[in-house]
């Protein structure tokens, strides 16, 4: 029978509850409460992680289940206030600020990096094309993955990671294919986007993210680096091989692809800011972000977008997906840094949110993770 629960997998759902742990901020919304808080405690067993915390947002209800320990042996059940490194979900944001900035006529989309970089070093180019500003945004520059660079010691491993680096990696032309031919992932554009939009508004990154982001959003708890008091609360990540990993600091040039810490609580309200669609304020910057810029079509080559479901286009970061069977059309970014893997996921039109984190690195675990993420979409806000 569709919908039914073998009982001996209930007696599995309420002994994770007792011995893991498990804490939930519950909504009004009841249907959300419990279709959030029943996912998440599934999708706990099947991961085999030490922790997870999973959270909605519906029509401006939130709900937020945790379950595991934020360490090892700390007792702490993860919930909303639970600070988290949230990797590449960081690119979502650079991509909002791009958008902030060309509402206010700052920027234009098609700049050329060249002209925005403000660094001592010629941007190479393929064909007569250059990067421009929405080519680093959709990963279609020709950069590769990550910049060159010499490794950095264990224990400070993103050392190296320097403007320095990326000026010699600028000037190796390094380029894959010709900008806006082809689609692959890369840390190294997403990067070079923040510092080209810092330069041309005149303003640290880090004061741009809080402007246009941040502030609109009421985000409290999304920041660059910790503040005092913070790693009291953070979630240990943990490697492939289940052993804990530091909590290692990036460096400047890293602000615009992976270095946000957030909490699941402020996840939340940034996709209610980006699901309050009618509202009078921002509505050129939702516009301009929630677009669709490049279709998969027509890309060649298409690397490194699939890992949370088939990407059928690229927005400022977004990775967008059309609709299919019940599933509404949706935007959703993934991330991954110190053993926490993220997923965020939104469907702009039907007001319905989803942010789950896991902290351990797995790939099987993040694939069930998105798949989860992506079916309480369809769950709660169907075709």
């Amino acid at each position: 029978m569709k919908g039914f629960i073998p009982r001996r997998r209930l007696i599995a759902l309420s002994a994770a509850g007792a011995v893991f742990g498990r804490t939930g901020a519950r909504a009004e919304d009841k249907l959300l409460d419990e279709i959030v808080g029943f996912n998440g405690a599934m999708l706990f067993l099947d991961a085999r992680v030490p922790a997870l915390v999973i959270g909605a947002v519906r029509k401006g209800e939130t709900a937020v289940f945790g379950f595991g320990e934020t360490s090892l042996g700390s007792g702490k059940t993860p919930d909303g206030q639970t600070m988290l490194r949230i990797g590449s979900i960081t690119k979502a944001f650079t991509g909002q600020v791009l958008a902030g900035l060309a509402a206010q006529g700052t920027v234009r989309l098609t700049d050329r990096l060249q002209d925005r970089l403000g660094w001592p070093v010629k941007v190479p180019e393929r064909g007569g094309r250059p990067i421009r500003l929405i080519e680093l945004a959709t990963h279609t520059s020709g950069l590769p993955r990550e910049v060159e660079r010499a490794p950095g010691p264990a224990d400070d491993p993103f050392r190296t990671l320097t403007r320095e680096a990326y000026i010699k990696g600028l000037q190796s032309d390094p380029l894959l294919f010709t900008p806006g031919a082809g689609g692959l992932y890369s840390n190294f554009a997403f990067d070079l986007l923040a510092a080209a939009l810092a330069h041309a508004a005149g303003k640290p990154y880090e004061q741009l993210l809080k402007q246009i982001v941040l502030d609109p959003a009421g985000l409290k708890d999304t920041v660059l680096a910790l503040r005092d008091g913070d790693a009291a609360r953070l979630l240990q990540g943990h490697n492939f091989d289940g052993k804990p990993m530091p909590d290692v600091k990036a460096t400047p040039v890293m602000a615009g692809a992976s270095s946000l810490y957030s909490t699941p609580n402020d996840i939340l309200r940034w996709l209610s800011w980006h699901l309050d669609r009618f509202s009078p304020q921002d509505t050129e910057v939702r516009l301009l972000d929630h677009a669709a810029y490049v279709p998969r079509d027509g890309l060649d080559p298409v690397s490194g977008f699939d890992e949370a479901g088939h990407m059928d286009a690229m927005g400022l970061g977004w990775i967008v997906m059309a609709p299919k069977g019940n599933r509404p059309l949706i935007l959703q970014k993934a991330g991954g840094l110190q053993g926490i893997f993220t997923y965020s996921v939104f469907a702009p039109t039907r007001g319905i949110g989803v942010f789950v984190a896991i902290n351990q690195f797995s790939v099987g675990a993040f694939t069930v993770m998105a798949n989860v993420a992506n079916a309480l979409i369809e769950q709660l806000a169907p075709r």
